[in-house]
C-alpha cells in the first residue's frame, strides 16, 4: 500500500498540482484511463472547494491531500475552516446534491458538492476528527496487474 500526503497553502494555483498528483498516483494505482478524468475534476473540485473555504475564512493552515492506493483508490482532501463553514449541504447523500432544484445559494454554501456527486460514485463528506474542519474522501476502483 501506498499513501502519498500533499499539503499546500491555501492558493488556487496550487490546484493544479494537486491534481497533476493525484492523476498520477491513480494511475499507478490502476485506476481505469476511463475514469482518470473523473479523478482530475473530482480532485480538482474538492480541493478548490477547500481552498475557497480556506479563504473566506482567512485560514492560513495548508490544505491536505492524502492519496492511497490500497485495495481501492482513496484520495481524502481536508480542509480547516470552521466545521459550520461545511455543514448544510454535506449532510445531504449524493443522490440529493445532484438535485437540479437546489439554489444558487445553496450550492455556494455546499461550494461544489453537487460537482462532486457527479463525478464521484462513493463520495463522503464529514468533520475531521479533531473537530475543525471537514474531510472530503472519494474512493475509485483500481485493476491490479
Amino acid at each position: 500500500m501506498a499513501t502519498v500526503r500533499l499539503s499546500f497553502s491555501p492558493a488556487p494555483v496550487h490546484v493544479r498540482t494537486a491534481r497533476l498528483v493525484g492523476v498520477a498516483v491513480a494511475r499507478r494505482a490502476g485506476v481505469a484511463e476511463t475514469l482518470l478524468d473523473e479523478v482530475r475534476l473530482a480532485i480538482g473540485e474538492a480541493c478548490t472547494r477547500a481552498v475557497a473555504l480556506h479563504r473566506q475564512y482567512g485560514v492560513p493552515d495548508p490544505v491536505l491531500v492524502e492519496m492511497s492506493d490500497s485495495t481501492s483508490y482513496t484520495v481524502r482532501v481536508i480542509d480547516r475552516a470552521p466545521i459550520e463553514a461545511s455543514v448544510g449541504l454535506s449532510a445531504l447523500p449524493p443522490d440529493e446534491l445532484a438535485d437540479e432544484s437546489l439554489t444558487d445559494e445553496a450550492l455556494t454554501t455546499g461550494v461544489g458538492f453537487a460537482l462532486l456527486a457527479g463525478f464521484v460514485d462513493d463520495l463522503q463528506v464529514r468533520p475531521v476528527d479533531e473537530g475543525i474542519g471537514t474531510e472530503v474522501r472519494m474512493v475509485w476502483p483500481v485493476a491490479r496487474r
